[in-house]
């Protein structure tokens, strides 16, 4: 958490009593004139001064806030901020969210014969999680006060953010286990990872990556290739495919609405393992840097797992959905 602060010019006006002139002009009669001329110079200075106050003082009320921003140089990042445009006056249009919870309750609840794998993950929590968004409205209005220099949302009543304990409470996800190094993939290592892991021909597996044009696969493949597995009773293969679109619908949605990462297929190599990692780090970083992308003037869309930035919401301001 940071502390922010801003501070002002006090102007302090003291009167001058009417005995204190008299006084001065008889203890110094010789610079009686001199005082004069320089009394009326500085009160000319001062109602200068005070014009000058003024007329910023009503700019800044036409504007709306006191202590805006009158420099974006001086803020290196924030000249593309959407804050900047909205403070220029330039309104930009609520987010469209890209949210697959829908995904996630239209493919229901795993099969029994790997309920107790995917359990042993820590991932399982997630099929009970799935909120319907809502309220873009409200997103957009919280990204507007969200910056990427201290990922934090700057609010009237300070600054706030996402935590991981906010992840951990919310999601149930474990923060403190191993972090999983999710390595850059390109669409060759894809195949070979589709063909070892979930068992489908390399054929098959280019042809889907083909589709996708990158090292990406289709949630709706992804079933098939759940229901395929389910019917040759390949358990291990079952479970990987259902993870793999579980994560794809929630900590690691992308705005394609349609494919998921095959990177993250790569932490389902071992589910002995699965369960020992951090998902709620990679979560919160994850939502981190859609947060980053979607704050910036030209975003017009917002992916991540929204669901869990809502309730985020819901949780610490109740409010504002009543």
């Amino acid at each position: 958490m940071y502390a922010t602060g801003s501070f002002s010019h006090v102007i302090e006006d003291v009167a001058q009593t009417p005995e204190d002139v008299p006084q001065l002009n008889e203890d110094v009669p010789h610079v009686s004139n001199a005082t004069s001329e320089m009394t009326g110079a500085v009160d000319a200075a001062d109602a200068e001064g005070v014009a000058t106050v003024g007329s910023e003082g009503s700019s800044a009320a036409d504007e709306g806030f006191l202590g805006g921003p009158r420099d974006p140089s001086v803020l290196t990042g924030f000249v593309e901020h959407v804050a900047h445009s909205i403070w220029n006056g330039e309104e930009r249009p609520e987010l469209k969210l890209v949210s697959h919870d829908r995904k996630v309750d239209k493919f229901g609840r795993p099969a029994p014969e790997i309920e107790r794998m995917i359990a042993a993950t820590g991932l399982s929590p997630l099929i009970r999680c799935s909120v319907i968004t809502t309220d873009p409205g409200l997103i957009s209005a919280f990204v507007e006060r969200w910056h990427r220099e201290t990922s934090t949302f700057h609010l009237p009543v300070g600054e706030l953010t996402i935590t991981l304990d906010d992840v951990a409470s919310l999601l149930h996800l474990p923060i403190t286990s191993t972090l999983h190094s999710f390595e850059p993939l390109v669409t060759f290592d894809a195949v070979v990872l589709l063909t070892e892991l979930l068992e489908v021909s390399p054929e098959e597996a280019r042809v889907e990556t083909h589709q996708a044009s990158r090292p990406h696969v289709r949630l709706s493949w992804l079933r098939e290739v759940y229901q395929n597995r389910c019917r040759a009773r390949r358990w291990v293969v079952e479970a990987r495919a259902y993870l793999l679109h579980l994560v794809g619908c929630t900590l690691f949605a992308n705005k394609s609405a349609t494919h998921v990462h095959v990177v993250h297929l790569e932490a389902f190599r071992d589910l002995a393992q699965t369960g020992g990692f951090s998902w709620g780090v990679a979560t919160l970083v994850h939502l981190y840097d859609h947060l980053n992308e979607a704050s910036q003037t030209p975003t017009r869309q917002m992916a991540s797992y929204i669901a869990l930035f809502q309730c985020w919401i819901y949780e610490h301001f109740p409010t504002v959905h009543q």
